[in-house]
């Protein structure tokens, strides 16, 4: 059809539906959809009851003129404060690396969401499906979400005997938003928000979009170095602190039981907050150790604001997440959230909301348990067998990716370039830092690719990338899977 309408003038009508299913011998749904999609082109008119026109012509973009003005305009922001030395940059290069899609012939050890092969997509249609009929799912919900999901969400999160409950709770649409809600409510522009270095580059752009200037404070093997974030409290007078202390993207690292306490003691004596990132607690893998409870959990004085989504165990579209917070930050947080977006789709809301009550949900999640548990084994495998010195010391039981440290002196975005020439996509470590970073190395993911082969023949292609264009330094002993 699209090939004919050369042969037709503008505002022509095209025959009817019945002359075209007749013609290209296709049921009457396949030309209705043919349809649909030329009108969606902008090639064809559907008017209702007269018939399919012909679309008038698009007039061809015309020439850019002179925007030279706006280099002028986005860079002469006054500044916030007496520390706030420049315009705002919103960068999301780092944000951006991992939403690419590579080309099919590409394999993708870069991307942050989960393969279809891993996505619940017969509970999640069926999830839809019900939301559909149930009644009222069109009207508007209340902006701080449905009542029963915010319950489930609290219940959650705070656990059985937790001391959330639905008031606490404000649904956002996925961990993105709620943290640039968080942020956006918490602190200033021009002001210092401390962050663990390294960390997700999502949150560094929300930060750095909000005004806010992010401060590092380093991360070891047992989490956040606690020490440091006093110094960094008493240095800078932040009040805010943002932290992922299960699975901490992209180390892999699960904050410490004295850490724990030691973070919330900090900040309370700061007189501050601590937006707690828990983006992987439903990426635990099936050999994972039993899972230390949010530090929302026992948070009497509101010291926490904690981030929770349903999207990296589902689906990307699936854009559904929750801030919990106690206090009267709760009405800041709903206040940000209702100008920026009024209220989260209601039946996004209530698909979440029947894929969480099904049975469904937990057979899901022991699936992608045993799966999260398979792909890190296999990758710690080919990495064993043609990279050994690049593996973890201690691989994490849980989130979707492992962090490798690359010798001293390597050019990790050449790295990288030269292992996309080859035909595996692989992240730079670079963009996780908030300054300058202390060492190169290379974050590979395991979610996005189809299944175990791929992840076998991606280090392979990684391994050719590193042989041919740099040096190697001597192996060392694998690390245990």
């Amino acid at each position: 059809m699209r090939n004919e309408l050369a042969r037709y003038s503008e505002g022509e009508k095209l025959p009817s539906s019945r002359e075209l299913v007749a013609r290209h011998r296709v049921s009457p749904v396949t030309v209705s959809r043919a349809i649909a999609t030329l009108t969606a082109e902008g090639l064809v008119a559907s008017r209702p009851g007269a018939g399919v026109f012909k679309a008038t012509a698009r007039r061809a973009a015309g020439a850019l003129g002179d925007v030279s003005w706006q280099e002028v305009a986005l860079s002469a922001d006054p500044p916030h404060t007496a520390l706030d030395t420049g315009p705002r940059r919103v960068g999301a290069a780092g944000v951006l690396a991992t939403l690419t899609t590579p080309p099919p012939e590409v394999i993708d050890l870069n991307g942050g969401y989960p393969h279809a092969a891993l996505q619940p997509e017969r509970a999640l249609a069926a999830a839809l499906a019900r939301a559909g009929r149930r009644p009222g799912t069109w009207s508007r919900p209340p902006v701080e979400g449905l009542a029963e999901l915010r319950d489930w969400f609290a219940r959650d999160i705070g656990g059985p005997g937790g001391s959330l409950d639905a008031s606490d709770v404000l649904i956002t649409a996925g961990g993105q938003s709620a943290l640039t809600t968080a942020l956006r409510a918490l602190a200033a522009p021009g002001s210092p928000v401390l962050v663990e270095s390294p960390t997700y580059p999502g949150m560094l752009a929300v930060a750095r979009a909000a005004g806010l200037r992010p401060v590092p404070v380093p991360v070891d093997a047992d989490g956040v170095r606690t020490d440091l974030l006093a110094e960094a409290f008493e240095a800078t007078r932040a009040r805010v602190f943002v932290c992922q202390p299960l699975f901490h993207n992209p180390t892999g690292t699960v904050l410490s039981p004295r850490r724990r306490g030691d973070v919330l003691g900090i900040a309370r004596a700061a007189g501050a907050f601590v937006v707690e990132d828990d983006f992987a607690r439903r990426l635990a893998h099936a050999d994972s150790p039993p899972l230390p409870l949010p530090l929302a959990a026992d948070d009497p004085d509101g010291v926490v604001v904690h981030v929770r989504s349903l999207t990296k165990a589902t689906s990307p579209s699936l854009r559904i997440g929750a801030l919990s917070a106690r206090g009267p930050v709760g009405e800041r947080l709903r206040a940000i959230q209702v100008v920026d977006s009024f209220f989260v789709p209601r039946p996004l809301q209530e698909t979440a909301l029947e894929l969480v009550g099904s049975p469904a949900w937990a057979g899901h999640l022991r699936v992608l348990a045993g799966a999260l548990r398979d792909r890190r084994t296999a990758l710690l495998a080919a990495l064993g067998g043609t990279l050994p010195a690049l593996l973890p010391h201690r691989p994490p039981r849980g989130g979707y990716h492992l962090w490798l440290r690359l010798p001293d002196g390597t050019d990790e975005h050449a790295v990288a370039a030269s292992a996309l020439r080859h035909g595996v996509a692989v992240t730079a470590g670079g963009p996780y830092f908030t300054a300058e970073a202390p060492a190169p190395h290379l974050r590979l993911s395991y979610v996005s690719t189809s299944g175990t082969a791929q992840l076998e023949e991606g280090v392979r292609r990684l391994h050719q990338a590193l042989s041919r264009d740099f040096a190697l330094p001597a192996q060392k002993e694998p690390a245990g899977a």
